[in-house]
């Protein structure tokens, strides 16, 4: 029976990813900052386990209670959008803090037992604002882009040892919590001269033509666990399909980065 361990299950796509695992007969280690109950059914396959990626003590302690992994889901994200003149020096670090160099240090630590095992899948889910360059998204886009780069770098090399590292790339989901996954409203970042651009981009928000549902997500993460090729970008649901096929690039794309840049990929919970 194999084991996956996923990152921020308290919600959104880790959740139903985790659910999505445990359903298909895998042991799941799904991990979050603050455990609740409830979230998950009870079954001896699954394992919750306090986790916060930023921390390297938390890392270590999460590895060692979770016992050997066969696929690492780095799920876990943080959200920021708005016009990046106001967004906080403060905000964007702690946007790379969950976003990348958490990422980062989970793989590290994960990466020994799989070479070792000559075995083993890092699954990376980052965001379509990696696709096509999104308005009102800057420093979120820029903590994603670092992971495609180091995700793509990263496969050459563990590829040698039988270890493969994939990409799951959601589009936007709007039953997820993604609005709670940051600790500045929005509109704080949208100062006044910025008004009128970022109206029209609001409103199409509203009403997207194309979605993510948090079970596309699931499906294409077990898909990148599973699969045995050398592919490396598997975008998630519908919008997140178009936007990487480049279909309807003024319609399709326009829309998408107006969602895109809201949401995207924001409904991983690192809480």
């Amino acid at each position: 029976m194999k084991t996956v361990l996923i990152t921020g299950c308290s919600s959104g796509y880790g959740l139903e990813t985790a659910r999505h695992f445990h359903g298909q007969g895998w042991t799941v280690i799904a991990t979050m900052r603050s455990p609740r109950d409830g979230l998950l059914p009870a079954s001896d396959r699954i394992r919750v386990l306090p986790l916060d990626v930023t921390k390297p003590d938390s890392i270590t302690a999460a590895l060692e209670a979770a016992g050997p992994i066969d696929v690492l889901v780095n799920n876990a994200g943080i959200g920021g959008v708005g016009a990046f003149e106001a967004t906080p020096m403060s905000h964007v670090r702690k946007l790379f803090e969950t976003n990348t160099f958490g990422v980062m240090a989970m793989t590290q630590a994960a990466i020994p037992q799989m070479r070792a095992r000559r075995s083993g899948v890092i699954v990376n889910v980052t965001s379509t604002v990696t696709l096509a360059a999104m308005p009102l998204a800057a420093a979120y886009t820029a903590s994603k882009q670092a992971i495609q780069g180091f995700t793509g770098s990263l496969a050459h090399e563990l590829n040698a040892f039988g270890v493969r590292a994939r990409l799951v790339e959601p589009g936007y989901a709007p039953t997820t919590r993604f609005a709670d996954n940051t600790d500045i409203p929005v509109m704080d970042l949208i100062p006044e001269a910025y008004a009128d651009f970022a109206r029209p981009i609001f409103a199409a928000f509203a009403n997207p033509p194309l979605i993510t549902r948090e079970s596309d997500v699931a499906e294409a993460v077990w898909l990148a666990a599973n699969d045995t090729s050398d592919r490396l970008h598997y975008p998630a649901g519908a919008d997140a399909v178009a936007l990487a096929q480049g279909r309807s690039a003024r319609g399709v794309g326009w829309s998408a980065s107006v969602f895109f840049a809201l949401g995207n990929g924001w409904a991983r919970d690192a809480r």
